[in-house]
């Protein structure tokens, strides 16, 4: 076929639909909703390109309506999980030797078909089996997604370009191979544009995958692999498997060809990945890549000096935006006393108005968190901090499951820094307050840093251009992600490279060249053109 330099489309980041009342995307969106509620969806496992279904079936229900059916997926095992590995690294030989271009071309189309005629019906099941609003929806499983696939392209070529000099006579390149293997992609609920991507940034790179995403978002990545299909995906280049997490660790982990994980989740999992890893170090045929974005005790952080609105605002959208369910979300705030009562006066204006309730009513500011599990751990910690001598609860603190699981956000006063809801994550709509002496920013920035093991956000506010910088400096290591009079969450692909430290992953930062490099193995090739004839050297000639 024709060879050539290709350049590739201009890459820009999707732009977002406002869903605003009597906008067509509104319109079509809740005729989207409207018809998946009238189905029981059948959503099988793919592998090797094969739509697999077991009769082991499991419910899916809306968080925020857990009476109502949605679907039922097909629970696999152990033998599954093997005939994914299998199915990936029989696909493996013809998909790494494929042009670039053409696996380009097929992420590229992916993201169009997404941003266009799959939009609405992405929405519509992130929404549904995730209790996901309009705009939280859209931000996510559109716009994100589209961006992370086109970005990897534009990544992708930029790393292929990555060249070394040559002196005269020789041809010094370098081959960005994929890795030796395969690799497994274990993905999250809470947000469906990272569960695309860690399947999809190795497989741009010309590796193959098996993908196990969580129990609780089985729906939106089974739509995500009829995307990839439709979008010209070779059949076995990403096999998707519901099985236990367990199941598939003691299979993958166990492989000789398992060559790398792509992970989001909890940081006792990844932990517990790593020492699997380990043990097993012996039976790999390369050191697998691992990369992983865990938990987060993100913060906020205002100076004396700071707005008191901007920080009621960040603290509104930062902690309850998606019901808290974001790694990035905010989940402690460290106030001064001097601005603390107009800051809790602005929240709880805010917080009068918002509506919580069902995805379907697009008013609702706050749906259901996950599932019964995670409801549980958010009631008992309300439950505690109304029962502590070292805690209030000052403004929420209702919760109802009987018909979703309904949490109501929920503001904790901490009277020590050291409380437990300021240490230790929740992933929910609860935010807990410490409020500290104007005159103590210095020792309070010092309890911000060691009071969590987790760096994945932090947000810091002030008026005062040296306090920004001197926080700023201070906070270094607290954060992967770092805002300066804004809230902690929101980070746009291309913008703000997304990852964090400590505890909270690997800080490969998604949607970047830093993360794709981990799904290489480059190699040098030195070519000359006029070989030498004599193994002598000029130094050892006689005078």
């Amino acid at each position: 076929m024709p060879k050539g330099v290709f350049k590739l489309p201009n890459i820009t980041n999707e732009p977002i639909k406002s869903y605003a009342p009597g906008s067509p995307e509104r319109k079509e969106l809740k005729s989207q909703i409207n018809q998946l509620r009238s189905i029981v969806a059948d959503v099988p496992m793919i592998i090797d390109g094969k739509e697999v279904r077991t009769g082991k079936l499991v419910d899916i229900r809306p968080p925020h309506d857990h009476h109502h059916l949605l679907g039922q997926y097909h629970q696999g095992d152990a033998s599954h999980v093997q005939m994914a590995i299998d199915a990936a690294l029989k696909a493996k030989p013809a998909w790494e030797k494929m042009n670039w271009e053409s696996r380009a071309a097929i992420f590229l189309k992916a993201a169009d078909l997404l941003a266009g005629p799959y939009r609405q019906r992405m929405n519509a099941v992130t929404m549904l089996g995730q209790s996901k609003n309009a705009f939280q929806a859209e931000i996510d499983c559109v716009a994100e997604l589209a961006d992370f696939f086109r970005f990897n392209v534009k990544n992708m070529y930029e790393i292929y370009h990555m060249q070394p000099n040559s002196a005269p006579g020789i041809w010094n390149r370098t081959v960005w191979r994929p890795l030796e293997g395969f690799v497994f992609a274990l993905t999250p609920f809470n947000f469906t544009s990272i569960a695309g991507n860690l399947p999809g940034a190795p497989a741009l790179m010309g590796n193959v995958c098996v993908w196990k995403p969580s129990k609780t978002a089985v729906y939106s990545a089974h739509l995500i692999m009829e995307i990839l299909k439709e979008a010209g995906l070779p059949d076995g280049v990403i096999n998707l498997v519901y099985c236990s997490g367990p199941t598939a660790a003691d299979v993958v982990f166990s492989h000789k060809d398992f060559a790398g994980i792509h992970f989001t989740g909890s940081t006792q999992v990844f932990n517990n990945i790593w020492a699997t890893i380990v043990k097993n170090i012996d039976k790999y045929r390369s050191y697998p890549r691992i990369v992983g974005e865990t938990g987060g005790k993100d913060y906020i952080f205002a100076d004396p000096t700071a707005c008191p609105k901007e920080v009621a605002t960040a603290i509104v959208r930062g902690a309850f935006e998606y019901q808290g369910q974001k790694c990035s979300a905010a989940s402690r705030a460290y106030i001064p006393a001097n601005i603390w009562p107009e800051v809790e006066n602005y929240v709880q204006e805010d917080m009068a108005n918002i509506k919580v309730g069902g995805v379907e009513d697009f008013t609702n500011f706050v749906n259901a968190v996950i599932d019964e599990a995670s409801f549980m751990k958010l009631s008992n910690a309300i439950d505690a901090a109304n029962k502590s001598a070292d805690a209030e609860v000052i403004i929420g603190g209702h919760y109802d499951m009987s018909a979703g699981y309904f949490i109501q956000p929920t503001i904790i006063q901490a009277f020590k820094p050291d409380y437990i809801t300021m240490r230790e994550e929740l992933f929910g709509p609860i935010l807990t307050v410490y409020v500290y002496d104007p005159e103590k920013v210095d020792e309070t920035l010092d309890i911000l840093d060691k009071s969590s093991a987790y760096a994945l956000t932090g947000a810091i506010f002030s008026k005062n251009r040296a306090n920004i910088e001197e926080m700023t400096e201070r906070l270094t290591h607290t954060a992967g992600n770092f805002y300066i009079n804004d809230k902690p969450t929101g980070a746009i692909v291309d913008q703000q490279p997304f990852g964090g430290g400590r505890a909270s992953g690997t800080n490969d930062k998604a949607g970047t060249i830093f993360n794709l490099l981990r799904w290489v193995s480059p190699q040098a090739i030195k070519e000359t053109f006029v070989p030498a004839t004599n193994y002598m050297y000029p130094n050892f000639l006689e005078e």
